[in-house]
């Protein structure tokens, strides 16, 4: 697949030298974090995030889990893309990260199987992801035989193939480059590419100039529903579901600030982008975020004894991606049902 073991071992290989050098602490034998604090704290907690305008920003911005949990050193390491991230899992680089459902599918299927699971939806993937074209491109079957750039294995990626493949051209008929959202910024200024599929802030630049084709929201009413996920290594959620639960805790607080006081948790969010407060309450409106409660409903995560849509939704992006060739095989249902962390959620929201 286009070299795409070397490019997961150089990936690999460059996560590690990251933890080496950033990471406090480094791993345990086991892969954990690096020791614990006592009373099953972990010492070291490392999370991959993303600069997507959701709950995890804010509670970044506002140090929440760093006063949360006293005892434990809180380390965030930014990551461009989830394939990034999945890289990084897969090195025992991170303990808990985010990426969309795309990679995420990836991330537990073969040839992957990475050791995981997922505790919380960030955001449903709203207008916050485009694809974005040149004026003179007027629909997308006019992007046949043009530069269209999105990372690969991201939502965006899969958002794009769905929208290509609803318009009837193939992936071959369209030159799909593979950049991070920086490098589709810098490529965009220079005129390198015709169009891209990515990501807020990136897409709100890319709009200023270009003509939007179509967003996740309106693929996801097309049943192409894409998400932002966090993931959670296995090992750690075991040995540290208390840390776990007040992570959990925390992102809930910061969904119910966005309700209860838009203008506290827009300028967090704008700290965080170097955005205005007003283009980051505009960012946030574009994503569905959900509360606990919400999430252990029967469209989402669901219950330890009634999994939640969003494994059939996982499950559908994997027989998609098998189409596109970007997995081995299908896992089954219960696979993806296996994968979602119903009971670290309702550990984290249980009654008293």
């Amino acid at each position: 697949m286009r070299n795409a073991l070397k490019r997961l071992a150089a990936g690999i290989a460059a996560a590690s030298l990251s933890l080496a050098v950033s990471a406090c602490g480094g791993s345990d034998a086991s892969g954990g974090s690096a020791g614990s604090g006592g009373d099953g704290v972990p010492a070291t907690l490392r999370i991959g995030y993303q600069l997507i305008p959701n709950g995890d920003l804010i509670v970044k911005d506002q140090k929440w889990l760093e006063q949360a949990l006293p005892n434990t050193k809180i380390v965030w390491s930014k990551f461009d893309s989830g394939g990034d991230v999945n890289t990084a899992m897969i090195a025992g680089a991170i303990d808990i990260g985010l990426a969309g459902s795309s990679p995420v599918t990836k991330g537990l299927s073969a040839p992957l199987n990475i050791p995981y699971r997922v505790p919380w939806i960030f955001d449903v993937i709203g207008d916050n992801e485009a694809l974005v074209v040149r004026n003179g491109v007027a629909d997308l079957k006019g992007l046949a035989g043009k530069r269209v750039a999105t990372p690969f294995s991201s939502t965006s990626h899969y958002s794009l193939l769905a929208a290509l493949a609803e318009a009837g051209l193939s992936e071959s008929q369209v030159k799909i480059l593979d950049m991070e959202p920086p490098d589709i910024q810098a490529a965009w200024q220079r005129g390198d590419i015709d169009g891209a599929y990515v990501w807020t802030p990136v897409l709100a630049e890319l709009q200023k100039s270009g003509k939007t084709l179509v967003t996740s929201r309106e693929l996801a009413q097309r049943g192409k529903l894409t998400a932002d996920l966090a993931v959670v290594r296995d090992e750690f959620a075991d040995r540290y579901p208390a840390a776990l639960k007040t992570w959990l805790q925390q992102e809930d607080r910061a969904v119910k600030l966005v309700r209860s006081d838009k203008n506290a948790a827009a300028a967090a969010v704008a700290r965080q982008l170097n955005l205005t407060p007003d283009e980051a309450a505009r960012q946030i409106d574009q994503l569905v975020l959900l509360d606990g409660t919400q999430q252990q409903s029967a469209d989402y995560l669901g219950t330890p004894s009634a999994p939640g849509k969003l494994a059939d939704n996982l499950h559908s992006a994997a027989e998609f991606l098998k189409t596109q060739q970007k997995i081995d095989a299908v896992p089954d249902l219960p696979a993806f049902q296996k994968g979602l962390a119903t009971k670290d959620l309702a550990n984290a929201f249980a009654a008293g």
